[in-house]
């Protein structure tokens, strides 16, 4: 996927040049956006846009990758660790309903063990 990469260096990019910015308010600058942002899109399907929907869209992505970008330099998360994470989680909710499973199950097995996870790095 190059054009994600090549998003990804305009990310960083954009990162290192919002640090010297007054507004600048950390992740919450890019996550205030976010529920805007898919108004929009939602706005878009309604009206049957394609290329409106796609700017809005790449708009919505835009800001989810800064708001990582920005968490990351907190040392909590990487943008490798949310995306293996992501893939690790609807792999296995996907599975589990192609394998006939109940969707509350799969999710109550999914918080247990991301409670079990956090007390064991809460107490680790």
């Amino acid at each position: 996927m190059e054009n994600f990469d090549t998003l990804l260096d305009i990310v960083r990019r954009k990162s290192a040049y919002d640090r010297n910015n007054p507004w600048y308010a950390g992740p919450q600058s890019y996550l205030a956006g976010l529920k805007d942002e898919v108004d929009e899109v939602l706005e878009e399907i309604a009206r049957q846009r394609g290329c409106y929907l796609e700017d809005e869209l790449g708009d919505l992505l835009w800001n989810c990758l800064n708001a990582i970008v920005a968490l990351q330099k907190g040392g909590e998360v990487t943008l490798e660790s949310v995306v293996a994470r992501a893939c690790r989680k609807f792999e296995t909710r996907l599975s589990g309903l192609e394998a006939g499973r109940a969707w509350d199950d799969i999710k109550r097995e999914q918080k247990a063990a991301l409670a079990a996870e956090f007390a064991a790095r809460d107490n680790g």
